[in-house]
């Protein structure tokens, strides 16, 4: 695969994270201007509902994948030692795994209460 390509594949991921989380943002924020402020059971009953708590989880997913390969790319550009950028990625990979992990074992421990 060319340079070209790999280039293109990350820009074509950072549009479409970038188009769920904008719809996850403005559907949970018009839900949440309509409804008004819930509190902590409504919140839970909101998010042990299947479709909301996958839309949730696609959500940080989204998210996180949208930011690793946003700062891979400045790396990419900006950091030209090779041991310095590779250090810098493990870190971040394991930052936004930990990340992705914790997220989503909040999320599951709400739909197992």
């Amino acid at each position: 695969m060319s340079l070209q390509a790999q280039g293109l594949r990350a820009w074509l991921w950072q549009r479409l994270t970038s188009i769920y989380i904008a719809l996850f943002v403005i559907v949970a924020g018009t839900a949440y201007l309509l409804v008004g402020p819930p509190d902590y059971e409504q919140w839970r009953s909101l998010l042990a509902f299947p479709p909301v708590n996958i839309a949730t989880a696609l959500f940080v997913i989204a998210v996180l994948f949208h930011a690793g390969v946003g700062v891979r790319d400045i790396l990419v550009d900006y950091v030209h030692s090779l041991i310095l950028r590779f250090a810098i990625l493990v870190i971040l990979l394991l930052m936004l795994l930990v990340l992705g992990i914790w997220s989503m074992w909040i999320l599951i421990s709400v739909v197992a209460v």
